[in-house]
Parts: structure tokens; sequence; C-alpha cells
């Protein structure tokens, strides 16, 4: 019978994407049904809310009538079939759209790259001599050992409590960042933290150095010598490459001779870092993103310079099989939290918190905000506008209740170095001369010097292997540096227990941390290297011009994303 035999119906979907050359017009939906009934009905829009544009195309066969009326009425199912249809194609156009214009937008910025991205290089015997101010005083007897990796940074990079975002453009936050920092003297000489630069944002590790003025990353531009550092070397961009005449370059180039272009024909700020242990960093300048954690829970993202090292030389690259370049903390203007304080994101204040190796680890931060309200010890920093480290006056020292002479014409004030990137102690050539005179008790004591150890200088054997200085730190006694007075009851003092001046090497040996620095710097400045700036939370506060030191464990901040994963 006529009504058993209910017409067939098809639900037909056309999609019609939109031409290449003009993606904005979008994509259009057809929806109809076929069935056997002849007559015909335009389509139905769909719902303004999605504001999907809706165009019905002529028929092809004029003895096919359809109607989207009748296919709704009678197929509920088939409906709800279509819709579902619909949205799914929608999505998938959308991912494909999408993705073929990051890939067209990423191509046209490779070709940008592709198309004059080349630094002329020098070789070292046309590059002027290095002055005796360009000399970083750091990088002083390094050891790396290189078969030891680093962990990967995992949550370090997208933090899960990066709730707000902060523009440069922003008011100024006048907060703090703090970062994790990894590291021990021995077997590694140096401790390093983790930056986040460009867009997307990589991490690299950078060696935290107080006494640098520049902050700088292996660079392919292209690299003529780059050790294998932890993470790929950075790749800049034509746009990154800082240009001569900018204020920071010439603020940078203030203390060094011209002589890498002839005529002011150069269209980048180059530059070379020479350091004491006659390594030497070059490069360029450039400018990229970078992404710091503030501590009220923001993000904050700048554009900051630093230096796209290709070529460096000497012992340096030993210390590169860990990181991938150096974090320059110094007062300079060209430094980080210089920059920072400059654009309002920081009060220009450092401090560092380094752990025993023991413990390991610790922390870093710029901004005042960690900054202990009291317990503090504080003395003033040397002002001195042609010096850009971190430099005191020591009035005084002793080993135990003997004093060590300083030296020098003048023996009652010396110059004092506050230096991160030095893994060892300096003393002038006449107190360390007195200190290892003293320190011939020590053998006396059980201890007996092993001159077959190479680790260091002086090295002590027990008839056991030393597994902590805990077990020999009764034979030594606590250096002591007296600042701001002569007299001992009203000065400041910065005391070094046994921790602080001795290590255990590999063979299970004692050795002392503290060398001769006689043939370091001028001879009669005294570094502390982070052997002995170990325990301490120190703080270099540029705005009141003083540094200040409290002991501490420095595991405050361990469980920062620097450590996950």
């Amino acid at each position: 019978m006529e009504s058993d035999q209910s017409p067939r119906i098809k639900g037909v979907v056309i999609i019609s994407l939109p031409p290449e050359d003009n993606p904005s017009l979008g994509k259009t939906i057809t929806a109809f049904t076929l069935s056997d009934d002849h007559y015909f009905e335009e389509p139905a829009q769909t719902d303004q809310e999605f504001q999907i544009p809706v165009q019905t195309p002529p028929p092809q066969n004029p003895q096919i009538q359809y109607s989207s009326l009748g296919f709704f009425v009678h197929t509920p199912r088939k409906l709800l079939g279509l819709i579902c249809i619909s949205l799914f194609a929608l999505v998938l156009y959308k991912s494909a759209f999408s993705s073929t214009l990051r890939q067209e937008l990423k191509d046209s910025d490779n070709d940008e790259k592709l198309q004059s991205f080349v630094f002329p290089l020098y070789h070292k015997l046309r590059i002027r001599p290095i002055s005796h101010n360009d000399l970083q005083f750091n990088k002083l007897l390094k050891f790396v050992n290189k078969e030891s990796l680093v962990a990967h940074v995992n949550d370090a990079i997208f933090p899960r409590s990066n709730n707000k975002l902060t523009s440069v453009n922003a008011a100024a936050t006048d907060s703090s960042a703090i970062f994790p920092v990894r590291g021990n003297v021995y077997p590694d000489g140096l401790y390093f933290t983790y930056m986040l630069v460009g867009d997307p944002p990589r991490p690299f590790y950078l060696d935290i150095d107080t006494a640098s003025d520049l902050t700088w990353i292996q660079c392919d531009a292209p690299c003529t010598s780059c050790a294998k550092g932890a993470n790929a070397l950075y790749k800049p961009r034509k746009n990154n490459i800082l240009p001569p005449k900018d204020s920071l370059c010439l603020e940078l180039q203030r203390n060094q001779n011209a002589g890498y272009c002839e005529g002011g024909t150069c269209q980048q700020c180059d530059y070379e870092i020479g350091y004491a242990d006659h390594s030497s960093s070059m490069g360029v300048l450039a400018r990229d993103e970078l992404n710091l954690m503030m501590t009220d829970g923001s993000s904050t993202k700048l554009n900051f310079i630093f230096g796209c090292a290709y070529d460096q030389q000497g012992l340096l690259l030993n210390t590169l099989a860990k990181t991938d370049g150096i974090l320059g903390l110094s007062k300079a203007k060209v430094s980080l939290p210089s920059q920072l304080a400059s654009r309002g994101i920081i009060k220009n204040v450092v401090g560092h918190c380094l752990a025993n190796d023991v413990d390991g680890d610790g922390y870093m931060f710029l901004g005042d905000d960690f900054v202990p309200p009291w317990g503090m010890a504080w003395v003033p920093l040397l002002d001195t506008p042609s010096i850009d480290s971190y430099y005191t006056e020591v009035m005084k020292l002793k080993y135990g209740s003997s004093p060590l002479s300083l030296g020098g014409q003048d023996r009652r004030v010396r110059r004092i170095l506050f230096d991160s990137g030095s893994s060892y102690t300096y003393f002038t050539k006449e107190a360390y001369s007195e200190l290892v005179a003293a320190l011939k008790e020590v053998s006396g004591e059980g201890l007996v010097q092993d001159t077959s150890d190479p680790t260091l200088p002086f090295c002590w054997k027990f008839n056991s292997p030393i597994s902590s200085v805990t077990d020999v730190k009764q034979f030594f006694k606590t250096i002591t540096l007296q600042f701001g007075s002569k007299w001992w009851i009203i000065s400041t003092k910065f005391q070094i227990p046994p921790e602080g001046y001795l290590i255990i090497n590999g063979k299970g040996n004692v050795c002392l941390g503290i060398l001769d620095g006689s043939n370091v710097h001028d001879g009669s400045t005294i570094i502390l290297g982070d052997i002995s700036l170990r325990g301490q939370l120190v703080v270099y506060d540029n705005v009141n011009k003083k540094i200040g030191w409290m002991a501490s464990d420095c595991n405050k901040h361990n469980t920062l994303p620097f450590f996950e994963g």
C-alpha cells in the first residue's frame, strides 16, 4: 500500500571552504535532504548565535528536490546526527586553518632569517688587546665534571602558579624575582640558575656571577668555538641584534679600545670579555624576551639585552659543560639587575644563598622582598664610579686568635671582593703564607699532607678516608674578617668556619680552598669565592650602597620548580 511505502530520505551536508587567497570570507555550510517527493524548498538558516553564513548551491538535477523542513520533521535522530557532523567539520576546519596560518607565518619568519643573518667573525690576532679594566675577576679555578648531567627543566617553563601576566609597559611592580640555584664547589666548581629567554621561552643555565657585568649565552651566530652546554645554542634573528649606537652598547665598550670595525661601518655591537684565568668570550649584543616569575604571583615579560656569545676560549669552555653562559649581576648598567631596576620592575638589590655541598643547591633573588628586616650584618660598598663589582674594605684578618698580615704598603686596610663567580677564596701573598704556616700544626693532629694529591695546593689525608669536613673540623680554626673599625668589639665581622674554606675531594682527603692571590687582579685584593660564601645569605644593596650577610642553611626555597622532575 501507498501508506506503507515511506519516501527514502538521505541527509546531505556540503561544506564550502574559503579561497586560499582570502580566508576572511569564512566557510559556508549547506544542509538538505534527498527524498522521492518532487518538490523544492530553500534550506533553513542555522542558529544566529553561531553566525555561520549558509549558502544554497544551484541544483545540478532538476528532478532532484530536497527539503530540510521535511527532514527536520520526520527524522529527529538524523537531525541530531547532522548537527554533530556540522560541528565536527567546523572544529576540523578551524584546526587546519590555524595550523596552516601558523606554518605560513613561521615560513615567512624563517625566510627573513635566511636572507641576511651572518655575523662577521674576527680572528683572535685582529682583536685589540684587552685592557686591565676589561678583566672580569671570576672563573678562578673552575672544576667541572663533564660526565655529570644536569636535570631538565619541566614545569619551570610554565609554572603552575602563573596566574597573572604583567607587561613591561605596565606600572612598576616593585617586586622581586626568585630563582633556584644548583651547584657545588667540588667537583663542579660553580653555582648556576636558569633563565627563560625568547618566545616561546626556552631555559638556559647560567653561572651566577656577581663580578661580571654582562649576561651572555652561547649563540649560534654561527658559533666559532662553543662548548656542548646543558641546552641547545641560542638562535637569534636579525632583528635581535643590537645596533652599535645603543646606549648600553656604548656603556659596555666605554673601557674598551676601538678595533672591531673601522669608520663606523658596523651594524652590530661587538664585545670581548677577558677573565682572570685568561679565558675569554666574544660575541655581539642581542635583545630578546625574558620571562620572570615575581613574588606577587605575576609573570613579567620584558626585553633585555645580553651577549650572543659565538667564540669562547680557555678554561671557560670546561665550565660550559654544565651551563650555557654567565649571568652578570654586578652594579654595571648592562647587568641584569640594573636593567630590571631601570624599568621599575625591581629595586636594584641582588641576593644569593649557597648551601654547603652536603646540603646542596640554594637560591638567589633580584629585588628586596627577601631581605631580612633584622639579623643582617652590613658594611658600606666602595662607591667608586669606575668599579662595578662589589668591593668593600677589610680592616683585619685572623686565623683563630692569630692575626694575618694584609700585606702591601698600607697594611691597615685592604679591598675585599665578594665574587660568586670564583670557586675558591684568594688571600694576599702575605696573608696566604702566614695561613699556610699556621696550618702546619694540623699535621701534628693526625692529618698528614698528601703532596701527591693534585686537587689543590694543600691537601691532607687521615688514617682513613674522610667523608665530611665535620669529621676533621676540630683540627682547624675559624677565619675572621673584620670590617668598619679597628676596634674589635664594635666592628662588623665575617666569620669563615672550617666548612667555609675546606673541601673533601674524591680521594677522601681534605684540601685547603684558600689560594695565593698574588697573581690575581692587582695582588692586593682579597677575593671571597663560593667556598666561603656558602652557608650565608649575602645581599648586595645597590640602592643603599651596602653589602650584608647572615648565616643560613639556604634551604628556605628548595621546592622551586628547577628541582621538579
